[in-house]
């Protein structure tokens, strides 16, 4: 949701056509929140026992298919620029090492950051994300239209976390020099290593005879090759899914009643409220189903103290606003900046099959997250640091077990927010299912809601991966 000016007079018809189509969509979902105190088994309705099937709702917009063919010769370049290991400073890290073709090109592991550097020993301080489906992003603007037509514009567009790279290929500058990653003093070295490298003379077709006569020319040359591959391969953008295949009509392709349900949930602005930022309709750019407006939010993540750079009580990973991006920075510590604390929302095709989550890698499962949107104000005690209070030498049988804090306490002050200086607290955004409120009061969502959202998320991985936490037929199939 973009919040940073009104939307114009024109887009209230955009909204009332909007939401109608909408209403149009989920009339016929069928079945309903359910749940109650107690968790559901997968599987299984309220009460325990199978629900009635459920009509299928109104498919939303196909994604477009993919181009194909063999790729250019500096698609081809960049594939084997991909793979090769020896352009890093260790000589032992590629560009698939953090982002494998096995796991939807994210990490192979659950690692919150990764390790890089000459020795391969450097923390990183962000987690890596997926390059899959990046083929639609647009340039990072202040204020991008939303494709949802309804929004606001703010904050969108980009690439990393905090939008600082407006193309693939200036993203892929990023790891190549980065000291915790690939290592490079400079782009001169790794031209050098290009030279030493095999496949120099497809350099030099793809590129021209002359490519390496100069070494910024060869650099910018080896980082538009990383885009070629990665617009051009298949494999970043299969839409494959069995989402992909319902949306298209397609065999294999029936939701569901928990599905359909989970479906509901997503788009429900009273529930989950997810697609208000990982928007599933009609995009930019001629894209369709790419589970992201691309926007950025401020959510209050809770700090993760595996990343060393979090041991310096003072550093703050403020996304937009710095510190590794430097052209929204405040104009002092502590002045207002509307930028801060501000995250890219990413894609959530293939998001069940990440160990990974949020900018920080803080939290490790999909159930995991979505219980942080469902109780980060109703139990924050559960996610934030509680100071001053007694720890409980027996937790009452009823404590959640799913959170980040997993100590129950008798009195002391929640630290909510702890990864965020108080003075950019405003920033976070108020919209369902974080809506600020009360602790102890009922979460948006209830365990129905939640089960039937972890199956619908599901159905957003691509055929070619396994799930972290796989579940069974059965699971969701009422």
């Amino acid at each position: 949701m973009r919040r940073t000016i009104a939307p114009a007079a024109g887009a209230t018809l955009i909204a009332v056509v909007a939401a109608a189509a909408v209403a149009v969509g989920l009339a016929s979902c069928g079945g309903g929140s359910g749940g109650g105190a107690n968790a559901l088994p997968l599987g299984l309705g309220a009460g325990g026992s199978a629900a009635a099937p459920a009509p299928a709702a109104a498919a939303p917009a196909a994604a477009p298919a993919p181009a194909s063919g063999p790729l250019s010769l500096a698609a081809q370049v960049g594939q084997k620029m991909f793979f090769d290991k020896a352009l890093s400073g260790s000589g032992q890290m590629s560009c698939a090492s953090c982002h494998d073709p096995a796991h939807a090109y994210a990490p192979a592991n659950d690692l919150a950051v990764q390790l890089g550097g000459p020795r391969l020993d450097q923390p990183g301080t962000r987690a890596v994300p997926s390059l899959r489906y990046k083929e639609f992003t647009p340039a990072y603007a202040d204020l991008l239209d939303n494709p949802d037509g309804i929004s606001a514009p703010g904050p969108g567009g980009g690439f990393t976390w905090d939008g600082r790279a407006d193309t693939l290929a200036d993203q892929a500058r990023v790891p190549l020099l980065n000291a915790a990653e690939m290592a490079n003093a400079s782009p001169t070295d790794v031209v050098r290593k290009l030279q030493a490298a095999s496949y120099a003379p497809l350099i030099a077709q793809a590129f021209g005879a002359h490519v390496f006569d100069n070494p910024d020319t060869a650099f910018a040359s080896a980082v538009q090759a990383l885009q070629a591959y990665q617009l051009e391969d298949t494999s970043f953008h299969p839409y494959t899914s069995k989402f992909d295949r319902y949306a298209s009509n397609k065999l294999g392709g029936n939701l569901s009643p928990a599905e359909v349900r989970g479906l509901k949930v997503f788009t429900d602005p009273a529930t989950g409220n997810c697609a208000s930022c990982h928007y599933q309709g009609a995009g930019l750019n001629g894209s369709s189903a790419l589970f992201t407006d691309f926007s950025y939010e401020a959510i209050g993540v809770p700090r993760n103290a595996a990343i060393a750079a979090n041991a310096d009580p003072t550093y703050y990973d403020m996304g937009v606003c710095g510190p590794l991006r430097t052209d929204h920075l405040p104009a002092s510590p502590g002045a207002a900046d509307s930028f801060c604390g501000m995250f890219k929302a990413p894609t959530l095709r293939n998001v069940a099959t990440r160990s990974a989550f949020f900018h920080n890698g803080v939290m490790h499962t999909l159930e995991q997250v979505i219980r942080f949107y469902n109780t980060r104000d109703t139990n924050p005690e559960l996610w934030y640091p509680t100071v001053g209070g007694q720890p409980k030498a027996k937790k009452d049988p009823a404590f959640p077990t799913y959170g980040l804090i997993t100590t129950q306490y008798t009195g002391g002050t929640v630290r909510k927010f702890d990864d965020l200086p108080s003075a950019y607290l405003p920033n976070i955004d108020p919209q369902m299912p974080m809506d600020g409120r009360k602790p102890g009061s009922a979460p948006p969502m209830s365990e129905q809601d939640i089960h039937d959202l972890i199956c619908f998320l599901h159905t957003l991985d691509d055929a070619d991966t396994t799930a972290a936490q796989p579940l069974k037929p059965e699971d969701c199939a009422q």
